[in-house]
Formats: structure tokens, C-alpha cells, sequence
């Protein structure tokens, strides 16, 4: 099944925005980027959730995407976060990443002010009417507070621009009704239902796990993008507890940058109101990493 941004099919990583003493660390941050290239996957996605996209100024934003981009130099795709619950600051922030080179803008649903359905309509008509790079619609009722409803979604989809949808939901029936109604290119946006969403039908996932275990999340989507299913299944068993950590010991990206700054990738700094592990949690999660063979 065809579907309109085959280029993004595979494996696209929720990237960390590194921090050293308060401020972003650029240096960590094209490390990690050269690091996510090498191992083969197919997009970069900075500021997002797992980006800590709320804390930063909006010069930090732009600064982030500028150097991911950059740094990637059209090896793999780029497609930026540039979500925000105000229509004319996501406006602005996806036309410079347009400016900026990305290859997209993943827009998450507006958070806190809970539009109508219309309301999301009319916020990423605005969006896909004023740039030409594609848009994927990031749906996270877990964190914006209201669902986009897949009718909603499926008229969307009418938008030319409006080509992918990043789904959050946890839920099997919604990832189906887009997929039997629209063109649109699905990707899960939670690891662990990477295999069932690609199962009907999803292309890929955005992954928080794939910061630090990219081969084996690029070898999940391989496989059931060549409906090799009893591969895709041993490697969803293999990284199902890791995944779930990485979402369940504590608030994402809380945990993956613990796991990050353990095995020596970043610093580990989070910016209020977010706060490190407990050490409770801390040493759940080095098990977890030895188990995997990690550490």
C-alpha cells in the first residue's frame, strides 16, 4: 500500500536537545546527529517532545534545527519540530525551517487551549497553505490534552501538503481508520507499537529508543516493511522493555537522557520543570541497560 511520504518510511529518531551548564550544547548535539546518520537511519527529528521543545527560546529553536540540519548536509532527511498551541508562532517557526533547509515540519497538536475539531483543521490548513515542505500532523493526547479525531484527520488529508501523521494515541482503531480512508503516510510515535501500527499498515516510528539503540529499531521497521514477521517480532521482544522505560520509569525525555549520559552520549541536563531519575529508578534502568548488553 503506497502511500504519500514513502521517504520518510523507516526509522525517523526523536532526537534530545543536549545541555551544558543551562544553555544547548551544539557540540553534543552534531555529535549525536553524526552519530544517528552513521548508524543508517532514514530522518532526524529535533525539537520535538523528546527535545524539550517548550524550555527553549525561540532563538534556541531556530538554532537547533539550523544545526541539524547542517550537520545532516542532505544525508538523511530532516523534519523539524515546529508545533505550538498559538497558529502564528508555529507559522512562524515551520516557515523557517522551511527557510532553513528541513525536509518537514512535524507540528504537534495544539496543547492546553484544546481547539474543536475545527479548530485543528483550520490550524494546520493555515500551516500546509503557507509552505511547501510537507507536514506531519503529531497527534499526543497525552500530552496536548485532546484528541485529533480521525475524521478530522482524514479531512486533512484533502491538504496536499498535509502528508504524514506521527500517532501517539496508543490506539490500534484510529491508526486503521486513517489508514483504510487516507493516502497517508502513518508513524507510530510510541517504540513499542512500532510492529502493531506497521502491522496495518504504518510506515515506521518516530523513536525516543533510537537515540541510543538505532540499528535495532531500523532493523524492526525493515522487517516489517519486507513482511519478515518473525524477525520483526524477536526485535520487538528484544527492545519491548527497553522502550517502555524509556516512556515508563519517568516523564519523556527524563529517562532517555539518563541512558544517554550513562553510555556517554550527553550530558544528561534537563531543564525545569523537568528533574532527573531517582536513584530508585536510576538503577531500574542501568539494569535494563545490562540486560540489553548495553552496559
Amino acid at each position: 500500500m503506497k502511500t504519500r511520504a514513502e521517504e520518510f518510511a523507516g526509522l525517523s529518531v526523536a532526537m534530545v536537545t543536549p545541555f551544558k551548564d543551562g544553555k544547548v550544547d551544539l557540540e553534543t548535539l552534531e555529535r549525536n546527529t553524526e552519530f544517528l546518520i552513521r548508524a543508517g537511519i532514514t530522518c532526524l527529528s529535533p525539537v520535538g517532545t523528546t527535545g524539550e521543545s517548550p524550555t527553549l527560546s525561540h532563538e534556541e529553536h531556530e538554532k537547533v534545527i539550523t544545526t541539524v540540519v547542517r550537520a545532516a548536509a542532505g544525508r538523511v532527511k530532516v523534519m523539524a519540530g515546529t508545533g505550538s498551541n498559538c497558529t502564528a508562532e508555529a507559522l512562524r517557526l515551520t516557515q523557517w525551517a522551511e527557510r532553513t533547509g528541513a525536509d518537514a515540519a512535524l507540528v504537534v497538536a495544539p496543547y492546553y487551549n484544546k481547539p474543536t475539531q475545527e479548530g485543528f483543521y483550520q490550524h494546520f490548513k493555515a500551516l500546509a497553505e503557507a509552505v511547501e515542505i510537507p507536514i506531519c500532523v503529531y497527534n499526543i493526547p497525552g500530552r496536548s490534552a485532546k484528541n485529533i479525531e480521525p475524521e478530522t484527520i482524514i479531512r486533512l488529508a484533502e491538504l496536499p501538503n498535509i502528508q504524514m501523521v506521527k500517532e501517539a494515541t496508543g490506539s490500534m482503531d484510529q491508526v486503521s481508520r486513517i489508514l483504510a480512508a487516507t493516502d497517508l503516510t502513518v508513524l507510530s510515535g510510541d517504540d513499542s507499537m512500532t510492529l502493531p501500527y506497521m502491522s496495518v499498515g504504518a510506515k515506521g516510528v518516530v523513536s525516543v529508543v533510537g537515540n541510543i539503540v538505532p540499528q535495532d529499531m531500523i532493523a524492526l521497521c525493515n522487517a516489517m516493511l519486507n513482511n519478515d514477521m518473525e524477525t520483526a517480532r524477536q526485535l520487538h521482544y528484544k527492545t519491548f522493555q527497553l522502550c517502555k522505560n524509556m516512556l515508563g520509569l519517568s516523564t519523556n525525555p527524563i529517562p532517555i537522557k539518563a541512558a544517554m549520559k550513562l553510555l556517554g552520549m550527553d550530558t544528561g541536563e534537563l531543564r525545569l520543570p523537568l528533574l532527573p531519575l531517582e536513584p530508585a529508578q536510576e538503577e531500574t534502568l542501568k539494569e535494563t541497560l545490562r540486560q540489553y548488553g548495553l552496559l
